[in-house]
């Protein structure tokens, strides 16, 4: 029997396509312990109970009337096999027909090792009272975890209730075995796991774990945390060991909607690895009404399964993709524009769906990218040094630091990962016609003066990504004055186009600012991160306000290197 491939997922931060539906205790637990039964608005009766997939504790024996899994079935009865007994008013069950209202029936034995099924849902509070939500009252602090820990459960319930059009069950382990990480998950252990109930890739016991700090939630809403610089060293760091090992055939990153498009395309930048690596989300939990995310994982595991992005030497010509509603999108160039099924959008103007899911038949890829990624990319780990010069004030004057990249393990520190600071423009902000470097504090950039001394101090690895106008990435006087300084000070400058791009930001002469592309101010940072990762940060002036001949050349210099990768990457 010919051996599947096997697939890394990975569980990343406030991840909707693990983002299960409400616990809601089902009317059959309220009647049975005298709670007031769950109606709908108008306080009528529900037609039907609350249930939810979960596992028998001991076998049981069924009997499942014949005919009902389709309204038509009877109509065509002499095709169908005799059922295996019949049911009489009273429930007893014989191999014959007794009398003409005795029921056809089949007989199943339910085990606990078939899988879950779905059942009314029985549990209650600790007091007695019935779920209604993740928490014990409405924006309590008191919650249930609605998130997967990882996506063992995940795929399992997508395996064992998931059915294609054509009644095709076990959509993912019938083409792969799969490993899962807890990259940044999206839930967590507050009580720790012993090693021997864990369902990730990992030694050891589970230690106690704490919220927005080992995980990061989506609900209850207002308990949501989001991850932080360090998070995305560590979960650079999980990714780049499994997709290191040779072990797998592509891997896939869970992650929050409005967010996975920014981690898909570092992956894409960071990971040195010659297979796929895919971003999914979901606009609506796992088990609700159309279900997207269940579709998009099935999707990502065909997409990798059918090797289309494979070249003649067998490795990646594609690089980081999303897969979102049947559609290819390159993570260079997706963005999220609207909370619903269909709702990414191909940024800057020209292309980045590189292809479709196929429905019916297989993935089909339109064009290839030719921007540089993964194993080819100029930023991935691999290329990463250990050690790369940052800045730091000391006094008046600016130095040079060593910054650790990477440690004795090749791993990246956690303190390696840069500040990188956004900004806007827009007309009518100016505070008047005359201004330079000088004066920019006092004509109103207070905040970019109050940054550039904060990283200074703070982050010897820092720069600033200034959506401007499109596609010129033109700001405004005080603010090009105030970045002027944070160029000249060790701090690396991009300017990109406002919003979805359609057009290249050029480059200027005499500049000491880095052009964007054709990225979205998001992607752009991103990649500003990784660059200074790689080259480190330009040589600061000696004085940023009366910079030398010599000294600009120095910051031109380096500034090219930078310039390199965002015309490739």
């Amino acid at each position: 029997m010919k051996s599947k491939p096997r697939i890394a997922v990975f569980a990343g931060s406030t991840a909707t396509a693990m983002n299960s539906a409400a616990l809601v205790t089902s009317n059959k637990a309220r009647e049975k312990y005298g709670l007031p039964p769950r109606t709908n608005a108008d306080g009528s009766p529900l037609r039907f109970d609350s249930i939810r997939a979960q596992r028998l504790a001991a076998p049981v024996t069924v009997y499942v009337e014949q005919f009902s899994a389709h309204p038509l079935e009877r109509d065509v009865a002499e095709l169908y096999a005799p059922p295996d007994g019949y049911l009489d008013a009273r429930g007893v069950f014989r191999h014959e027909r007794q009398g003409p209202d005795d029921k056809p029936v089949y007989e199943v034995t339910l085990l606990p090792e078939d899988g879950v099924y779905m059942l009314p849902y029985m549990a209650r509070q600790a007091d007695g009272r019935a779920w209604e939500d993740d928490t014990t009252d409405r924006g309590s602090s008191t919650w249930r975890q609605p998130n997967y820990p990882d996506g063992a459960r995940l795929f399992e319930e997508i395996d064992r209730l998931g059915v294609t059009d054509y009644g095709i069950n076990n959509l993912l382990s019938s083409e792969a075995d799969f490993d899962f990480y807890r990259a940044s998950p999206s839930a967590g252990y507050t009580k720790g796991l012993s090693a021997a109930k864990r369902t990730d890739v990992g030694q050891g016991d589970i230690p106690i774990e704490q919220r927005g700090v080992d995980f990061f939630a989506y609900r209850p809403h207002h308990l949501g945390t989001n991850p932080y610089l360090a998070t995305l060293a560590r979960l650079t760091n999980v990714v780049q060991r499994a997709m290191s090992s040779g072990n797998y055939a592509g891997g896939i990153w869970l992650e929050g909607s409005p967010s996975v498009e920014e981690t898909t395309y570092w992956l894409s930048i960071l990971i040195d690895t010659s297979v796929p690596i895919i971003g999914n989300a979901a606009q609506r939990a796992h088990g609700s009404v159309s279900a997207d995310g269940d579709r998009n994982i099935i999707d990502s595991v065909n997409y990798i399964v059918s090797r289309i992005w494979a070249g003649p030497d067998g490795r990646d010509e594609v690089g980081g993709v999303m897969i979102q509603d049947e559609q290819i999108f390159a993570a260079r160039d997706v963005q999220k524009s609207d909370a619903r099924p269909g709702g990414y959008v191909a940024t800057g103007g020209h292309g980045g769906i590189v292809g479709s899911m196929g429905d019916p038949g297989p993935p089909v890829l339109t064009f290839k990218p030719v921007t540089r990624h993964t194993y080819m990319s100029e930023v991935n780990m691999n290329r990463l040094p250990d050690c790369v010069k940052g800045v730091n004030r000391v006094g008046d004057t600016i130095h040079a630091v060593d910054v650790q990249i990477r440690d004795a393990a090749g791993d990246l520190v956690a303190t390696a990962i840069p500040s990188v600071t956004m900004l806007k423009t827009a007309r009518y902000i100016g505070q008047g016609l005359e201004v330079d470097a000088a004066s920019a504090e006092t004509h109103g950039e207070v905040d970019i003066v109050a940054r550039i001394e904060k990283n200074l101090r703070e982050f010897p690895l820092a720069g600033f990504v200034a959506e401007g106008t499109s596609p010129y990435g033109g700001m405004t006087e005080s603010v090009t004055a105030a970045l002027t300084i944070a160029a000249r000070s060790g701090m690396a400058v991009v300017r990109t186009g406002r919003g979805n791009v359609g057009g290249f930001t050029p480059a200027r002469g005499r500049d000491v600012t880095i052009a964007g592309s054709n990225l979205t101010a998001t992607k752009a940072r991103l990649l500003l991160m990784a660059c200074l990762m790689r080259y480190g940060a330009p040589p600061p002036a000696r004085d940023p306000h009366n910079p030398t001949s010599d000294e600009v050349a120095a910051i031109q210099a380096k500034i090219a290197e930078y310039q390199a990768v965002f015309d490739t990457h």
